[in-house]
């Protein structure tokens, strides 16, 4: 198993940049596919980005394409979200989850078998 806890979420102004983190522990961090997802109040659970085991391939929702970026450190045990050109829509928890059923970029919440707490995001107009 896997323990996630992500930081780094807060307020920002539209435009502005923050980075979340997602520290995991537990089985070797290395074997696990990493994404990112983000709720909005009263909306679903969406999709915002991936990254393969050893960093060499992500997926990025098509909201965030160009603005975000995710990233990995395996010998921190740690996935970053860089998010940049914020907007107000981009207001959310943001979770990061850990699969390990296969290598591939999952996109939907169920391929995801381990999530952290979430941490949320408020970007003010």
């Amino acid at each position: 198993q896997v323990q996630l806890v992500e930081s780094g979420g807060g307020l920002v102004q539209a435009g502005g940049s923050l980075r979340l983190s997602c520290a995991a522990s537990g089985r070797t961090f290395s074997t696990y596919v990493m994404g990112w997802f983000r709720q909005a109040p009263g909306k679903e659970r969406e999709f915002v980005a991936a990254i393969s085991r050893k960093g060499g391939t992500t997926n990025y929702a098509d909201s965030v394409k160009g603005r975000f970026t995710v990233s990995r450190d395996n010998a921190k045990n740690t996935v970053y979200l860089q998010m940049s050109s914020l907007k107000p829509e981009d207001t959310a928890d943001y979770y990061c989850a850990a699969r390990d059923t296969s290598i591939l970029l999952a996109t939907t919440r169920d391929e995801y078998n381990y999530w952290g707490q979430g941490t949320q995001v408020t970007v003010s107009s």
